[in-house]
């Protein structure tokens, strides 16, 4: 009968140790769990964020096509400034009411481009030619900009507590409104809704999953790190009408996306994808890059390599183009001296001529003939 009570006495003595443990745990194992609930989520907007679109792109319209660059690392490789540009009149005039340089304050640009609907289904409505809606970043004085818009608005929309300026300009109308403090957007589309739709999105939390389609599918294509880059559809037929986008009917047999990206790693690293619809386009687009590029190489080779570049000989003999199923790839590796003299290496200006030596004067005669009556006698100069 004693064993029976020890026994009963150890059971009950160890269940009731087991159940202080297990309240023990229970109370200190809900922070650790947040804690690492926490880095995870944390953990996963930062991966999210990284293969996510820059926000100036994510603001973006639907289009056809999208560029951005980031000017403020491009600087930093570049000793800090770039390049002055070329003054017209109307820049200049910018320049003075808004203190803002392109080359100097800009940081963050964004670009998405509108096709005429007649291009297959573009994003551009009843435009006859592409339209742009951009987003730009900079150091930006906004009493400035704003009495400059101001003054070269036709009218002013109050939509949602923010002024968006319509301006024409060369028969359209460009439509400017103020995002934040330091960002603004711009669009020449027909429809006011897609800047209605920019400002929209800029007062949304930034979301990841957010921007166009055609960006989002392919920004997963433009390698990490990458200070620009463009995602485009290519129509080579109707681009053919257009000047200066007439090259592309040469290389792209049929419609397709390209995406070009350019990322710094010790060097300025180039690759530009072609993704087509079978792998015959892509040996098609492959086989005329190739051609290309040799008869590049063979008039270098023909100019002789004694005034030939170094960085120049390079970038030449780095280029690469190869085939990996439906896609065309080209690769490249442009030497930062290259780059250097790309962005801080302003064209020379021209030097107006100087104008011919007057000749010398003879020295005036000691006594001078008497002055004809009626007019005064001319003064000697001290």
């Amino acid at each position: 009968m004693g064993a029976i009570i020890k026994a009963l006495t150890l059971s009950t003595t160890l269940s009731t140790t087991g159940e202080r443990i297990s309240m023990r745990i229970r109370r200190r194992l809900p922070i650790p769990l947040a804690v690492l609930v926490l880095v995870g989520a944390l953990a996963l907007i930062v991966t999210l964020r990284k293969h996510a679109p820059p926000e100036p792109a994510r603001l973006l319209p639907g289009a056809d096509g999208f560029f951005y660059v980031n000017l403020k690392w491009i600087r930093t490789f570049a000793t800090g400034k770039l390049p002055a540009v070329s003054r017209e009149a109307e820049y200049q005039k910018f320049v003075e009411e808004t203190g803002f340089q392109f080359e100097r304050d800009l940081d963050q640009a964004a670009f998405a481009v509108h096709y005429p609907q007649s291009w297959g289904g573009g994003t551009g409505g009843s435009a006859s030619e592409p339209r742009f809606s951009e987003v730009f970043v900079g150091k930006i004085d906004s009493p400035r900009l704003t009495s400059y818009l101001k003054k070269v608005s036709s009218s002013v929309e109050d939509y949602r507590g923010f002024d968006i300026y319509s301006i024409p300009l060369e028969g359209r109308t460009v439509r400017v409104v103020m995002l934040s403090y330091n960002s603004v957007a711009v669009s020449n589309h027909p429809n006011p809704d897609v800047i209605r739709g920019m400002l929209d999105r800029s007062r949304k939390l930034a979301s990841p999953f957010g921007g166009p389609s055609l960006l989002r599918r392919f920004y997963r294509k433009v390698p990490l790190a990458s200070l620009s880059f463009a995602i485009l559809r290519v129509q080579p037929n109707e681009m053919s009408s257009l000047n200066g986008m007439g090259s592309w009917s040469l290389l792209f047999p049929r419609p397709a996306v390209a995406v070009i990206s350019g990322r710094f790693l010790r060097a300025f690293h180039l690759r530009a994808e072609a993704f087509t619809d079978s792998e015959a386009d892509a040996r098609a687009i492959t086989d005329k890059a190739a051609a290309f590029l040799n008869l590049f190489r063979t008039a270098e080779s023909s100019v002789g390599t004694q005034e030939t570049d170094a960085d120049v000989k390079a970038f030449f003999d780095s280029l690469k183009v190869e085939q990996s199923g439906d896609r065309a790839i080209l690769t490249a590796v442009v030497p930062p001296g290259f780059v250097r003299k790309v962005l801080t290496e302003a064209p020379p200006e021209a030097v107006a001529p100087e104008p011919p030596a007057a000749p010398a004067t003879p020295a005036a005669p000691k006594e001078s003939a008497p002055a004809p009556k009626g007019r005064r006698k001319p003064r000697t100069p001290a």
